[in-house]
């Protein structure tokens, strides 16, 4: 799933840095090119990577604006190559050649560990250059107005080989995951963010304490909004920046697939999956009742008859299978696919501008609300609904 599709999966990060004040496309160009993709197909290398061109995965040249520059957006792919020899093939191969190398050697009843690690060696090797490598890209996106960049993948490992690329081609920037409450610290300013920061039980600045010592915030998040929507309290105002007008309603609600975690009977961890629409909410009313946590939970937020759709993971908001309104290519002989291409990439890149004002507008309701004395009334209904009152 890439940059023109209509369903995603991304990870947004804050970039940490200062951009040169002239030659900008000189610079993006060097630094892109510099660790830009090789082939690796006519080697014997196991594996390659490196940026390429969103439109031309084969190209890692960087050498026309238009490629990669669009207006405030830098716009680039991480692709990687990778061969990959079949353990039942290799296996097959290396026992031939240990079998000829013991006809050779009748004195021998098996053959030395020495030799099998060289054999076996030999043979990866001779595979290798029949084995073509399989590729794989992932796009992303860099808002130059905002500094916010998205990786349009979720994969842990992918976002561990991203951030060390990213470290080495552009030295002196950082991309810093935009986590539960690196977001919160962004909306809010004030007193509001005062109480957020009172409310932080992080003993340190450090992501991995952030994210993992704050995971009340998408946990009670995720159940506000569900029981604000079984409430009949779904609708909320636009309050965020972007291309929607402030005040403007929309609505939204939690509802087809919920994920559950907690403590089991014998103390061991529990996860419960809800899926498919929900009539009264009785199995999640269940799992919150036995002191489970919702972790994840599909979103649906709707705007002028537009519906945008996603799996919010709580521990990190990263947006899995992100569901805009449609967007098509058009495949008309006599429109220029290129000029084409370029105009969905703006289109698609509007449309996920809104709906991710809308979850920052949805987001800030909440936050509003939990770091206020509303939370106490809030508790109180949550509690009501639970007990079936």
């Amino acid at each position: 799933m890439g940059v023109y599709a209509n369903t995603v999966s991304i990870t947004q990060f804050a970039v940490t840095g200062e951009l040169p004040g002239t030659d900008q496309f000189q610079w993006f160009s060097k630094k892109l090119a510099d660790r830009g993709f090789q082939s690796i197909e006519n080697s014997t290398e196991e594996s390659a990577e490196g940026w390429t061109l969103v439109d031309k995965p084969d190209d890692a040249s960087f050498d026309v604006p238009s490629d990669f520059w669009r207006d405030n957006y830098v716009v680039f792919s991480l692709r990687r190559d990778q061969r990959k020899i079949p353990a039942a093939v290799l296996k097959s191969h290396t026992g031939r050649e240990e079998g000829a190398f013991l006809a050779q050697n009748p004195n021998l009843r098996r053959t030395p560990k020495h030799k099998r690690e060289e054999i076996k060696e030999q043979v990866q090797l001779r595979l290798m250059t029949r084995c073509l490598p399989v590729p794989s890209t992932v796009d992303v996106v860099w808002d130059q107005k905002s500094g916010i960049l998205t990786l349009f993948s979720l994969g842990t490992k992918v976002i561990e080989r991203f951030e060390d690329l990213f470290r080495k081609t552009f030295e002196g920037f950082s991309p810093v995951i935009v986590h539960p409450f690196a977001r919160a610290r962004k909306l809010l300013e004030g007193q509001l963010r005062d109480s957020l920061e009172a409310a932080n039980q992080a003993g340190s600045d450090a992501v991995v304490a952030l994210i993992r010592d704050n995971q009340w915030l998408g946990w009670e998040f995720m159940l506000w909004l569900l029981q604000r929507g079984v409430n009949g309290e779904g609708e909320f105002p636009v309050c965020c920046p972007g291309h929607i007008t402030n005040g403007e309603k929309f609505s939204a609600w939690i509802d087809d697939r919920i994920q559950f975690q907690g403590g089991g009977e014998e103390g061991g961890i529990q996860k419960v999956t809800v899926s498919g629409s929900q009539d009264k909410y009785l199995e999640a009313i269940s799992a919150l009742r036995g002191d489970k946590r919702i972790t994840s939970a599909t979103i649906c937020m709707e705007k002028d008859e537009n519906l945008w759709k996603l799996t919010l993971k709580g521990d990190t908001f990263g947006f899995a299978s992100f569901k805009c309104p449609q967007v098509r290519v058009e495949k008309d002989s006599t429109v220029d696919q290129m000029s084409e291409r370029e105009a969905v990439f703006y289109e698609r890149m509007f449309l996920m501008d809104q709906g991710l004002q809308l979850f920052d507008s949805l987001f800030t309701a909440f936050l509003t609300e939990r770091l206020t004395g509303a939370w106490n009334g809030r508790l109180q209904a949550i509690q009501a609904w639970l007990d079936g009152e």
